[in-house]
């Protein structure tokens, strides 16, 4: 059996080299800067690393690593220790609703967009530009920008003060924090999920819209039968993308709220905040929320593509 395995590599080898070797750098990269981490992140979780055990240098001096190996102590302490839901699971449960509540958001507007945008109208191109603006600008002068509005005596309040509707306090209230944390990262996120479906419908043949007015559909039936399954392949993986994302979209929650909002921080803003945000910070906790995410995004993506494949053979 090792003869044959060690005999097909060889051939292949001998086959194809010149793919070995023109992919070699991308492998040696991807192996430094996300295989590394990704060791060390796991041998973390078996530790108590904090920051005053782990070596260090101070002056001349070099401080040894004093940690000791726990085994999947953090893992159980996380997932089902006397403080797990205010730690971990209160957090999980926002991360989700988070993130399902900004991709429907995300792919609703954006395909309402796109529909608009597909249609033939007077400036379309300059739509286009003004609607692609906010994916453009750097994520970080679009969440202070928002910052500024939403903050107490802002744009936005002084807005819904004119019309005498509540001022909610968006960087305060916790309730309100979450709203102004889904907001901004749908103003953020729309503008790829237009711009994805908007090529999607561009690909779909017109000749199909013809003939489905011929046979007297109405226009939610030719979106039903010929829209929406035209938009399959695309809609499927810009969601999955979305997900992917938006449960870890950083820099939304953390440009906005800062290390303060505990209740409007994600799984991957809390695991930075127990390790770089806190003291003493508490290495081995936050590689531990590495790992359970990442865990959690294959798990949901290994289900998410078997559900699709399903639907396609369904569907033919």
């Amino acid at each position: 059996m090792a003869v044959a395995v060690a005999q097909r590599i060889r051939l292949s080898y001998s086959k194809y080299w010149y793919a070995y070797a023109m992919i070699a750098p991308v492998v040696i990269v991807l192996g430094v800067l996300v295989g590394y981490p990704l060791v060390r992140g796991v041998y973390l979780t078996l530790t108590n690393a904090t920051s005053l055990n782990v070596g260090r240098q101070i002056g001349v001096n070099h401080i040894p690593d004093s940690f000791d190996f726990v085994g999947l102590d953090n893992y159980a302490d996380v997932l089902w220790g006397p403080t797990a839901y205010d730690r971990f699971w209160s957090h999980f449960i926002w991360t989700v609703a988070w993130t399902a509540i900004c991709v429907v958001l995300h792919y609703g507007i954006g395909l309402g967009l796109a529909l608009l945008l597909n249609r033939k109208m007077r400036g379309r191109g300059l739509y286009r530009l003004v609607l692609i603006l906010p994916w453009a600008v750097p994520t970080f002068v679009t969440v202070f920008s928002w910052r500024l509005m939403l903050a107490d005596g802002g744009a936005v309040n002084g807005l819904l003060g004119l019309l005498h509707l509540p001022e909610p306090g968006w960087l305060s209230d916790p309730l309100a924090q979450k709203a102004a944390a889904i907001l901004v990262n749908t103003w953020v996120g729309v503008p790829f999920m237009m711009i994805s479906l908007l090529g999607g419908l561009q690909s779909i043949p017109q000749e199909l819209y013809e003939a489905a007015e011929m046979d007297g559909a109405s226009a939610w039936q030719r979106f039903r039968h010929v829209t929406m399954p035209g938009l399959r392949t695309v809609s499927s993986t810009v969601v999955l993308l979305g997900v992917i994302w938006t449960f870890n979209q950083f820099a939304v929650i953390f440009l906005l709220f800062g290390s303060g909002a505990p209740d409007a921080q994600i799984l991957v803003t809390w695991a930075y905040r127990l390790g770089f945000g806190q003291q003493p910070s508490d290495y081995a906790q936050s590689a531990t929320y590495g790992i359970l995410l990442l865990s959690i995004l294959i798990v949901f993506t290994g289900f998410y593509r078997r559900w699709l494949a399903r639907n396609e053979k369904a569907n033919g």
